[in-house]
């Protein structure tokens, strides 16, 4: 088995132990809106960058294309809830990863077929080497995924490549640090927290040399051989999550993560 297939094993493993799936298709439905259980925090503010990702980029997309349907490429899908919400509102999606499983991989989107007139297409893919043909999309969305690239280099080449030209490339819910060295001090908190709770089940999780966080330097540096400029679109959290900042100034811990939505525009 391959570091990758071994760490997507793993990966689901560990999906499952935090619940994720566990509500079934009343949960899947519900999506990004769940309103209790363990994981209702997350969703709260993943709600929230939807909300704004719908505002700012899809129907600004919508009229600059004269009210046609939309192609949307989802990256990192997951369970496509994303997709299933585009496809609801009239557009047409693909929902792209790596995962298959049933946990909250692209398995645990059959689901949405009954609630749809056509189901829409899922590919079991890297979001680093797309299986598409160039010049598809009026949209790609990284959805909560692209800090898993081994390559931001490569992963957004490609997401340039199969976006139609005039297109958006959308960054969601990945971890942005104003300091590179709070990105590294969160990775290195993570994997002592990861191998203290897990034990020699941590390997796997760890195996993956993901990129893990981003900056606005290193997100344009990347961004250079695709002609790439990003602007940041800043979404109002709940207040909890508004205050970590102040509460780590007063501890005086590392600064936390936002997780904005940034938006970039083909040429």
């Amino acid at each position: 088995m391959t570091t990758s297939a071994r760490f997507r094993a793993a990966y689901a493993e560990r999906r499952a132990a935090e619940g994720r799936g566990t509500g079934g298709d009343a949960e899947l439905l519900a999506l990004p809106y769940l309103r209790s259980g363990p994981l209702a925090g997350q969703w709260r503010v993943r709600a929230r960058t939807y909300e704004r990702f719908l505002d700012v980029v899809v129907t600004a997309r919508v009229r600059e294309l004269a009210n046609r349907t939309l192609r949307v490429l989802d990256l990192g899908a997951g369970n496509a809830w994303l997709c299933y919400r585009l496809v609801r509102q009239g557009h047409d999606a693909v929902a792209l990863d790596w995962r298959r499983d049933s946990v909250d991989g692209l398995g645990a989107a059959t689901p949405y077929s009954s609630h749809l007139r056509r189901m829409f297409p899922r590919i079991a893919a890297s979001f680093e080497s797309i299986p598409i043909r160039e010049r598809q999309f009026d949209i790609v969305v990284f959805n909560a995924a692209i800090h898993y690239a081994v390559s931001l280099e490569r992963a957004l080449a490609e997401a340039a490549r199969v976006s139609a030209p005039g297109g958006r490339i959308a960054i969601l819910d990945s971890p942005f640090y104003r300091r590179a060295s709070d990105g590294d001090r969160m990775v290195t908190e993570k994997r002592l927290a990861m191998e203290h709770s897990l034990g020699p089940k941590a390997v796997e999780l760890l195996a993956l040399p993901s990129i893990e966080y981003l900056t606005s330097e290193r997100l344009a540096r990347a961004s250079v051989p695709v002609g790439l400029s990003w602007r940041r679109h800043r979404v109002r959290y709940p207040l909890g999550y508004e205050l970590r900042a102040i509460s780590a100034r007063v501890q005086r811990r590392r600064a936390p993560s936002r997780f904005d939505l940034w938006e970039a525009v083909v040429p």
